[in-house]
């Protein structure tokens, strides 16, 4: 099939799919005698795989070198493991981070009306208090000036 085709079937775009070829993410597509790639199911679950380690936060590089281990020849697992086990440690970290702001925001919407009658009491009283402070200051400059 050619690049139209695959990237209809795998919901990724030409450009995207050509993006991987270069980068090393899907083995090299074959073409057909005038040029066009030829993109047969090999490369379409390779297509698939990537985009879902991509979906997973997988950095290319980290993604591109899961692949060279994938390919090679010799027994890889163990480093294949700490590749996945560092992507899943990161992303918890990410799911920790936007919970904690998810969190936040709820505690916040929660209280919002006795939080904003007491910081908005608060914020008067400061303005209050400033106001005060720069009349106090022009009287005294305006006293400086009187002598």
């Amino acid at each position: 099939m050619n690049i139209k085709e695959a990237s209809e079937r795998t919901g990724v775009s030409s450009a995207a799919i050509r993006y991987y070829e270069k980068e090393g993410l899907i083995p090299s597509i074959d073409r057909t005698e005038n040029g066009n790639r030829d993109i047969d199911d090999r490369i379409l679950r390779r297509i698939r795989f990537a985009t879902q380690m991509r979906a997973a936060g997988m950095t290319i590089e980290n993604l591109r070198r899961y692949i060279q281990l994938f390919d090679a020849q010799e027994d890889n697992t163990k480093e294949q493991i700490a590749l996945l086990k560092t992507q899943l440690a990161e992303m918890e970290e990410k799911r920790d981070d936007l919970q904690s702001a998810i969190d936040h925001l709820k505690y916040k919407l929660d209280h919002f009306y006795d939080h904003m009658e007491t910081t908005e009491e608060e914020l008067r009283e400061i303005e209050r208090q400033h106001a005060a402070q720069v009349d106090n200051e022009s009287n005294a400059t305006d006293d400086e000036f009187k002598y």
